[in-house]
Protein backbone atom coordinates (compact mmCIF):
# COMPACT_ATOMS: atom_id res chain seq x y z
CA UNK A 1 0.00 0.00 0.00
CA UNK A 2 1.16 3.14 -0.84
CA UNK A 3 1.19 6.56 1.64
CA UNK A 4 0.54 9.59 0.48
CA UNK A 5 0.94 12.05 3.49
CA UNK A 6 3.87 13.72 3.73
CA UNK A 7 6.89 13.41 6.11
CA UNK A 8 8.10 16.38 8.13
CA UNK A 9 11.90 16.08 9.14
CA UNK A 10 14.62 18.15 10.87
CA UNK A 11 17.67 18.64 9.29
CA UNK A 12 21.07 19.96 10.24
CA UNK A 13 21.91 23.11 8.42
CA UNK A 14 25.03 24.58 9.57
CA UNK A 15 27.48 23.49 11.97
CA UNK A 16 27.33 25.37 15.11
CA UNK A 17 30.51 27.52 16.30
CA UNK A 18 30.11 26.83 19.75
CA UNK A 19 26.34 26.24 21.31
CA UNK A 20 24.01 24.64 19.26
CA UNK A 21 20.53 26.98 18.69
CA UNK A 22 17.44 26.13 16.96
CA UNK A 23 18.45 28.00 13.74
CA UNK A 24 20.92 25.33 13.60
CA UNK A 25 18.02 23.53 11.94
CA UNK A 26 15.60 23.75 9.28
CA UNK A 27 11.43 21.96 9.79
CA UNK A 28 11.50 20.09 5.96
CA UNK A 29 8.57 18.51 4.25
CA UNK A 30 9.43 15.59 1.95
CA UNK A 31 7.34 12.74 0.60
CA UNK A 32 7.00 9.29 3.15
CA UNK A 33 9.30 6.92 1.67
CA UNK A 34 7.86 3.57 1.29
CA UNK A 35 10.21 0.48 2.43
CA UNK A 36 12.18 -1.90 -0.08
CA UNK A 37 12.71 -5.66 0.48
CA UNK A 38 13.87 -5.95 4.07
CA UNK A 39 12.86 -2.54 5.28
CA UNK A 40 10.15 -1.28 7.57
CA UNK A 41 8.51 1.98 7.69
CA UNK A 42 7.44 3.36 11.74
CA UNK A 43 5.81 6.14 12.65
CA UNK A 44 7.61 7.41 15.66
CA UNK A 45 6.04 8.05 18.42
CA UNK A 46 9.23 9.52 20.50
CA UNK A 47 12.54 10.41 19.67
CA UNK A 48 15.41 10.59 21.86
CA UNK A 49 17.26 13.36 23.00
CA UNK A 50 20.89 12.09 23.76
CA UNK A 51 24.25 14.33 24.59
CA UNK A 52 26.41 12.65 22.34
CA UNK A 53 24.08 14.07 19.02
CA UNK A 54 26.51 17.69 19.82
CA UNK A 55 29.50 15.76 18.92
CA UNK A 56 28.35 14.79 15.69
CA UNK A 57 27.26 18.38 14.87
CA UNK A 58 30.93 18.83 14.59
CA UNK A 59 33.02 17.95 11.52
CA UNK A 60 35.58 16.48 13.18
CA UNK A 61 37.09 13.13 13.47
CA UNK A 62 35.72 10.76 16.48
CA UNK A 63 33.64 7.89 17.13
CA UNK A 64 30.87 8.15 14.74
CA UNK A 65 30.95 10.41 11.51
CA UNK A 66 29.96 14.09 11.10
CA UNK A 67 26.14 14.69 10.89
CA UNK A 68 25.43 15.47 6.97
CA UNK A 69 24.25 19.14 6.46
CA UNK A 70 20.87 19.26 4.95
CA UNK A 71 19.89 15.73 6.03
CA UNK A 72 17.36 13.97 8.35
CA UNK A 73 19.56 15.00 12.18
CA UNK A 74 20.26 11.73 13.56
CA UNK A 75 18.89 10.56 16.31
CA UNK A 76 17.06 7.42 18.00
CA UNK A 77 13.39 6.67 18.21
CA UNK A 78 10.27 4.65 18.84
CA UNK A 79 7.04 3.96 17.10
CA UNK A 80 4.83 1.71 15.57
CA UNK A 81 5.68 -0.64 11.86
CA UNK A 82 3.01 0.68 9.32
CA UNK A 83 4.44 -1.44 6.76
CA UNK A 84 6.98 -3.67 6.78
CA UNK A 85 8.55 -6.02 3.70
CA UNK A 86 10.78 -8.00 6.34
CA UNK A 87 9.67 -11.54 7.35
CA UNK A 88 10.07 -11.41 10.99
CA UNK A 89 8.44 -7.73 11.33
CA UNK A 90 4.97 -7.18 11.06
CA UNK A 91 2.98 -4.62 11.10
CA UNK A 92 1.75 -2.90 14.13
CA UNK A 93 4.87 -4.08 15.86
CA UNK A 94 6.36 -1.78 18.77
CA UNK A 95 10.47 -0.60 17.63
CA UNK A 96 13.27 1.21 18.96
CA UNK A 97 15.66 2.35 15.94
CA UNK A 98 18.02 4.94 14.64
CA UNK A 99 15.03 6.59 13.04
CA UNK A 100 16.66 10.61 13.23
CA UNK A 101 14.34 13.41 13.80
CA UNK A 102 11.53 12.71 11.55
CA UNK A 103 7.46 11.41 11.99
CA UNK A 104 8.12 8.51 9.55
CA UNK A 105 11.39 6.67 9.25
CA UNK A 106 12.25 3.93 6.81
CA UNK A 107 14.77 1.46 8.05
CA UNK A 108 16.26 -1.93 7.77
CA UNK A 109 14.28 -4.49 9.42
CA UNK A 110 17.34 -6.05 10.71
CA UNK A 111 18.63 -2.99 12.58
CA UNK A 112 15.63 -2.33 15.14
CA UNK A 113 15.04 -4.40 18.38
CA UNK A 114 10.94 -5.04 19.65
CA UNK A 115 10.27 -3.33 22.63
CA UNK A 116 8.50 -5.85 25.02
CA UNK A 117 6.12 -3.53 25.99
CA UNK A 118 4.31 -5.54 28.32
CA UNK A 119 7.72 -5.03 30.87
CA UNK A 120 8.12 -1.56 30.21
CA UNK A 121 6.41 1.13 28.62
CA UNK A 122 7.29 2.10 24.82
CA UNK A 123 9.29 5.30 26.08
CA UNK A 124 11.47 3.43 28.66
CA UNK A 125 13.47 1.40 25.68
CA UNK A 126 15.26 4.67 24.79
CA UNK A 127 15.84 5.35 28.23
CA UNK A 128 16.08 3.35 31.48
CA UNK A 129 15.67 -0.22 29.40
CA UNK A 130 17.21 1.58 25.79
CA UNK A 131 20.97 3.07 25.02
CA UNK A 132 21.34 5.12 28.44
CA UNK A 133 20.50 2.30 30.27
CA UNK A 134 22.51 -0.08 28.50
CA UNK A 135 25.49 2.58 28.87
CA UNK A 136 25.03 2.09 32.54
CA UNK A 137 25.02 -1.39 32.73
CA UNK A 138 27.75 -1.72 30.50
CA UNK A 139 30.09 0.53 32.21
CA UNK A 140 29.29 -0.76 35.36
CA UNK A 141 28.99 -4.25 34.98
CA UNK A 142 31.99 -4.79 32.53
CA UNK A 143 34.29 -2.30 33.68
CA UNK A 144 34.08 -1.20 37.52
CA UNK A 145 32.64 -4.65 38.22
CA UNK A 146 31.57 -3.65 41.20
CA UNK A 147 31.68 -5.95 44.79
CA UNK A 148 29.67 -5.78 47.51
CA UNK A 149 30.80 -3.53 49.95
CA UNK A 150 32.72 -1.22 47.77
CA UNK A 151 32.00 2.64 47.51
CA UNK A 152 30.70 3.88 43.95
CA UNK A 153 30.62 7.64 42.65
CA UNK A 154 28.31 8.27 40.03
CA UNK A 155 28.24 11.78 38.39
CA UNK A 156 25.23 13.17 36.61
CA UNK A 157 23.52 10.93 38.69
CA UNK A 158 19.86 12.34 38.11
CA UNK A 159 20.34 11.88 34.19
CA UNK A 160 19.07 8.82 32.47
CA UNK A 161 22.53 7.03 32.27
CA UNK A 162 23.47 7.92 35.54
CA UNK A 163 20.08 7.19 37.75
CA UNK A 164 20.40 3.54 36.36
CA UNK A 165 24.21 3.06 37.06
CA UNK A 166 23.83 3.96 40.41
CA UNK A 167 20.64 1.79 41.14
CA UNK A 168 22.49 -0.95 40.24
CA UNK A 169 25.47 -0.37 42.11
CA UNK A 170 23.09 -0.62 44.88
CA UNK A 171 21.47 -3.85 43.89
CA UNK A 172 25.25 -5.04 43.81
CA UNK A 173 25.77 -4.53 47.44
CA UNK A 174 27.49 -1.30 47.19
CA UNK A 175 27.43 2.25 49.11
CA UNK A 176 26.29 4.50 46.36
CA UNK A 177 26.93 8.33 46.14
CA UNK A 178 26.02 10.63 43.19
CA UNK A 179 26.79 13.77 42.52
CA UNK A 180 24.04 15.90 40.89
CA UNK A 181 23.63 19.53 40.54
CA UNK A 182 21.21 21.50 42.97
CA UNK A 183 19.00 19.88 46.05
CA UNK A 184 16.47 19.00 43.91
CA UNK A 185 18.30 16.92 41.73
CA UNK A 186 20.23 15.87 45.09
CA UNK A 187 16.78 14.82 47.16
CA UNK A 188 15.52 12.83 44.08
CA UNK A 189 18.81 10.77 44.07
CA UNK A 190 18.59 9.54 47.79
CA UNK A 191 14.88 9.81 48.22
CA UNK A 192 13.57 8.00 45.14
CA UNK A 193 16.39 6.49 43.10
CA UNK A 194 18.03 5.05 47.03
CA UNK A 195 21.40 6.42 46.56
CA UNK A 196 23.16 6.12 49.97
CA UNK A 197 24.26 10.24 49.60
CA UNK A 198 24.25 12.46 46.88
CA UNK A 199 27.25 15.46 46.86
CA UNK A 200 25.58 18.80 45.47
CA UNK A 201 28.37 20.35 43.04
CA UNK A 202 26.66 23.57 42.81
CA UNK A 203 26.93 24.13 46.83
CA UNK A 204 30.16 24.97 48.78
CA UNK A 205 33.32 23.33 48.84
CA UNK A 206 32.56 20.32 46.58
CA UNK A 207 36.30 18.68 47.86
CA UNK A 208 34.90 18.39 51.38
CA UNK A 209 31.52 17.32 50.59
CA UNK A 210 32.93 14.58 48.39
CA UNK A 211 34.59 13.49 51.07
CA UNK A 212 32.32 13.33 53.92
CA UNK A 213 30.10 11.21 51.80
CA UNK A 214 33.29 9.07 51.39
CA UNK A 215 34.71 8.19 54.60
CA UNK A 216 36.17 5.24 53.36
CA UNK A 217 37.35 6.39 50.02
CA UNK A 218 36.06 5.55 46.44
CA UNK A 219 36.20 2.17 44.91
CA UNK A 220 34.52 2.86 41.40
CA UNK A 221 33.31 5.89 39.47
CA UNK A 222 30.94 6.05 36.54
CA UNK A 223 31.76 9.40 35.40
CA UNK A 224 29.49 11.08 33.09
CA UNK A 225 31.07 14.89 33.58
CA UNK A 226 35.12 15.46 33.73
CA UNK A 227 36.65 18.69 35.15
CA UNK A 228 36.73 19.57 38.51
CA UNK A 229 34.26 16.91 39.22
CA UNK A 230 36.61 13.91 38.09
CA UNK A 231 39.15 15.91 39.56
CA UNK A 232 37.84 16.11 43.10
CA UNK A 233 36.69 12.14 42.53
CA UNK A 234 40.77 11.07 41.54
CA UNK A 235 41.71 12.53 44.47
CA UNK A 236 39.31 10.26 46.64
CA UNK A 237 40.28 6.97 44.74
CA UNK A 238 41.35 4.07 46.85
CA UNK A 239 44.31 1.91 45.35
CA UNK A 240 43.23 -0.34 42.15
CA UNK A 241 39.95 2.02 41.56
CA UNK A 242 38.48 1.28 38.62
CA UNK A 243 36.77 4.45 36.58
CA UNK A 244 33.79 3.83 33.74
CA UNK A 245 34.13 7.42 31.46
CA UNK A 246 31.04 7.52 29.74
CA UNK A 247 31.07 10.96 28.45
CA UNK A 248 32.55 14.25 29.85
CA UNK A 249 29.87 17.05 29.24
CA UNK A 250 32.24 19.53 30.76
CA UNK A 251 33.55 20.21 27.82
CA UNK A 252 29.60 20.63 26.40
CA UNK A 253 30.87 18.09 23.26
CA UNK A 254 31.91 20.77 21.05
CA UNK A 255 35.12 19.80 20.68
CA UNK A 256 37.09 21.57 23.62
CA UNK A 257 39.91 19.13 25.97
CA UNK A 258 38.63 18.26 29.04
CA UNK A 259 42.26 17.98 30.92
CA UNK A 260 43.01 16.20 34.14
CA UNK A 261 44.27 18.21 36.67
CA UNK A 262 46.68 15.45 38.83
CA UNK A 263 47.56 11.92 36.52
CA UNK A 264 49.39 10.88 39.23
CA UNK A 265 46.65 8.93 40.52
CA UNK A 266 46.87 6.44 37.49
CA UNK A 267 50.16 5.08 39.16
CA UNK A 268 50.62 5.96 42.81
CA UNK A 269 46.72 4.32 43.35
CA UNK A 270 46.97 1.55 40.19
CA UNK A 271 43.99 3.46 39.25
CA UNK A 272 42.10 1.98 35.43
CA UNK A 273 40.65 4.62 33.63
CA UNK A 274 38.43 3.09 30.62
CA UNK A 275 36.30 5.44 28.15
CA UNK A 276 33.62 2.99 26.22
CA UNK A 277 31.22 3.65 23.54
CA UNK A 278 28.11 1.07 24.35
CA UNK A 279 27.60 0.76 20.67
CA UNK A 280 30.82 -1.11 20.26
CA UNK A 281 29.45 -3.95 21.85
CA UNK A 282 26.10 -4.42 20.12
CA UNK A 283 26.13 -8.45 20.91
CA UNK A 284 25.57 -7.50 24.55
CA UNK A 285 22.68 -5.51 23.99
CA UNK A 286 19.74 -8.29 24.27
CA UNK A 287 21.07 -9.59 27.62
CA UNK A 288 21.06 -5.80 28.86
CA UNK A 289 17.96 -4.66 27.73
CA UNK A 290 15.68 -7.61 28.75
CA UNK A 291 17.48 -7.35 32.63
CA UNK A 292 16.65 -4.11 32.72
CA UNK A 293 13.40 -4.34 30.86
CA UNK A 294 12.76 -6.65 33.89
CA UNK A 295 13.69 -4.78 36.67
CA UNK A 296 11.38 -2.06 35.30
CA UNK A 297 9.24 -4.61 35.54
CA UNK A 298 9.92 -5.51 39.17
CA UNK A 299 9.69 -2.09 40.01
CA UNK A 300 13.53 -2.33 41.07
CA UNK A 301 14.28 0.47 38.58
CA UNK A 302 13.12 3.77 38.62
CA UNK A 303 13.75 6.50 35.96
CA UNK A 304 12.14 9.58 35.31
CA UNK A 305 11.45 11.77 32.07
CA UNK A 306 11.81 14.77 30.75
CA UNK A 307 9.44 14.81 28.07
CA UNK A 308 8.87 18.11 25.34
CA UNK A 309 6.61 17.64 22.88
CA UNK A 310 6.35 17.99 18.82
CA UNK A 311 9.41 17.76 16.19
CA UNK A 312 9.81 21.69 16.40
CA UNK A 313 10.77 20.98 19.78
CA UNK A 314 13.91 18.52 19.58
CA UNK A 315 16.61 21.17 19.48
CA UNK A 316 15.45 23.21 22.29
CA UNK A 317 15.42 19.98 23.66
CA UNK A 318 18.81 18.98 22.87
CA UNK A 319 19.98 22.42 24.40
CA UNK A 320 17.94 21.73 28.12
CA UNK A 321 20.44 18.62 27.79
CA UNK A 322 23.51 19.89 27.28
CA UNK A 323 22.98 22.92 29.94
CA UNK A 324 21.82 20.33 32.72
CA UNK A 325 18.15 21.91 32.62
CA UNK A 326 16.60 18.51 31.67
CA UNK A 327 15.56 15.75 34.57
CA UNK A 328 16.10 12.33 34.17
CA UNK A 329 16.26 11.03 30.68
CA UNK A 330 14.61 13.75 27.83
CA UNK A 331 12.11 12.92 25.43
CA UNK A 332 10.42 14.41 22.28
CA UNK A 333 7.11 13.06 22.16
CA UNK A 334 5.35 13.05 18.41
CA UNK A 335 1.66 13.51 18.30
Amino acid sequence: MSRTELNRQLHLVRRPAEKITPLDFRLVEAPVVNPGEGQILVRQKWLSIDPYLRERMNDAKSYLPPQPLDEVMAGGGAGEVVQSKHPEIAVGDQVIGLGGWQLFATMNGAAVARADTAQAPLAAFLGAAGMPGITAWYGLRKIIAPKGGETIVVSAASGSVGGVAGQLAKLSGCRVVGIAGGDIKCRYVVDELGFDACVDHRAGDFDAQLAAATPAGIDGCFENVGGVVLDAVMRRLNPFARVAVSGLISGGYDGQPVPIADANMFSTARVRMEGFIVSDHRELWPEARAELAGLIASKRLKYRESIATGLESAPGALIDVLEGRNFGKQLVELP
